[in-house]
């Protein structure tokens, strides 16, 4: 990396450098090189934000929402043309490999082009009226102005869909990330405002916790959009209840993939050490459970502990790295405290599970891919999310006892299910209670014109994505639409 980049925050059109407390941004990989330095903004910055973005909804309200679009459109090819250095940046700040890196910033304007298009789809309905001479229209309107807070596992990606169809849907929005990848925020800011957005329509407000509690309590916010914790999407949805604020959330997961007697065990071998251990495991939707059923357990755990033996891990800009660090000090502390109390509670790791201890994988913020098997025992590290690389095995006896295995959580984000019984594949869909399931393939991923979200408690509101993210950006208005007496 070069030197570092100065974190500077967007308030009404102008970047500038925050008055809160210093915030640093290093490399995971080798923590002694910072990536992006500088001050964070405090709650004087939150309030001029609001008011900037308050004062530019009316207009950007009132544009067409094709004139809306074109902008995103025109920002999908400025994120296309850095793909290449912003995910090499990304890789540097989070630690995803760079090929996961410049994938995500990919995706990132792939979401903006679905989004950018948005005015040539379906704008609202009409209903056939009892009345005669009258018809019945429901029409849509923005929020007005939306708070988005976002995590830092997926820096770019995670923000496009939330701030693109805020956007398109004529909402302004004021944005705080995680402090932890201020680098690739500013990117896509700076996509969006090199676009030609409007001043005032997107606020970017770079800061630790007081920052987003200012954001959500503030009575100039009409919506919130966040993705991170359980704990704090909870504490973020009573404030806006309070308020009678519309709170769109999406939170924890301890996915489940269940791998049956006849799956393709190549497949599955491959598509769980997918959903397990890339971008080190920090994906609300990774594999963290694993289920298998007798027939095939030893088999298949044979083949899974070969590969993860094998799984180069390293620093994440090395085209040869397949699994980079976690993305601090803290996550790293966190996972291996999980780890050690499975193991006091007494289940068995398989692979991984000790520390590094020499050699760059040490001075990093790496973690080994664990394998851990929890047999029968309670476990925290079957019902806990460790947000790593860390997979908790269990063993079942038939179909019906995996399947309830998948449910025995809280959370009820992703699954993954892995058969050639078109049979047992349908009794999945019926029986498995989650948002997204996966037959065949890894529990992570999400494509942009469906709908994203969970199940349980591992969402709340409306999902995101695709057209559902109408039914969160956008409130109805039912019109009873009648003209005068013919004649008259």
């Amino acid at each position: 990396m070069p030197a570092p980049v100065q974190i500077r925050h967007l308030v009404g059109g102008d970047w500038h450098s925050g008055r809160g407390d210093s915030l640093l941004s290093v490399n995971p990989a080798h923590p002694g090189i910072v990536v992006a330095e500088g001050r964070g903004t405090d709650a004087s910055d939150v309030h001029a934000a609001i008011a900037a973005a308050t004062a530019a909804s009316p207009a950007w309200a009132g544009t067409p929402i094709h004139q809306r679009g074109a902008l995103l459109l025109a920002a999908a090819d400025v994120v296309d043309r850095n793909a290449e250095a912003w995910g090499l940046e990304l890789a540097t700040e989070e630690g995803k490999t760079k090929a996961e890196g410049i994938g995500e910033v990919r995706r990132a304007a792939q979401i903006l082009r679905y989004y950018g298009n948005e005015g040539d789809r379906q704008a609202g309905e009409i209903y056939a009226s009892p009345r005669a001479g009258e018809q019945i229209l429901i029409t849509r309107k923005p929020l007005g102005v939306v708070g988005v807070i976002t995590p830092f596992n997926f820096p770019i990606a995670i923000p496009a869909w939330k701030i693109a169809p805020a956007l398109v849907y004529g909402n302004t929005v004021v944005w705080k990330p995680a402090s932890t990848v201020p680098l690739l925020a500013i990117r896509f800011a700076e996509a969006l405002t090199a676009a030609g957005l409007p001043a005032g329509v997107l606020n970017l407000l770079i800061g630790d916790a007081d920052v987003g509690d200012a954001l959500v309590s503030h009575a100039g916010i009409d919506a919130i959009t966040f993705t991170g914790s359980t704990g704090v999407g909870r504490r973020i949805a009573a404030a806006g209840a309070t308020r009678g604020v519309p709170v769109q959330a999406e939170m924890g997961g301890k996915n489940a993939a269940v791998v049956l007697d006849d799956a393709d065990v190549t497949l599955a071998v491959e598509q769980v050490m997918l959903g397990a251990f890339r971008s080190t495991g920090q994906k609300c939707t990774a594999t963290s459970r694993l289920i298998v059923t007798a027939g095939i357990a030893e088999q298949f755990l044979g083949e899974l502990l070969a590969r993860v033996a094998a799984l180069r891990v390293g620093d994440p800009t090395d085209d040869a790295t397949q699994m980079g660090p976690v993305v601090s000090d803290p996550a790293r502390t966190s996972i291996t405290s999980g780890i050690n109390t499975a193991s006091r509670q007494g289940a068995t790791v398989l692979a991984g599970g000790v520390p590094y201890s020499d050699g760059p994988l040490a001075d990093g913020y790496f973690v080994a891919p664990t394998v851990v098997d929890v047999g029968s025992a309670s476990v925290d590290l079957w019902t806990d999310e460790l947000f790593g690389p860390v997979l908790a095995v269990r063993r079942a006896d038939t179909a019906d006892e995996a399947f309830a295995l998948a449910n025995d959580s809280e959370f009820g984000l992703s699954a993954a299910v892995f058969t050639q019984d078109v049979t047992r594949a349908l009794q999945a869909v019926d029986r498995i209670d989650v948002g997204v399931l996966h037959i065949n393939s890894e529990s992570a991923g999400a494509d942009p014109h469906v709908p994203f979200g969970g199940a349980k408690k591992s969402g709340l509101g409306p999902k995101e994505q695709g057209g559902a993210a109408r039914e969160f950006f956008t409130h109805t208005t039912t019109v009873y639409l009648r003209g005068g007496r013919p004649g008259a």
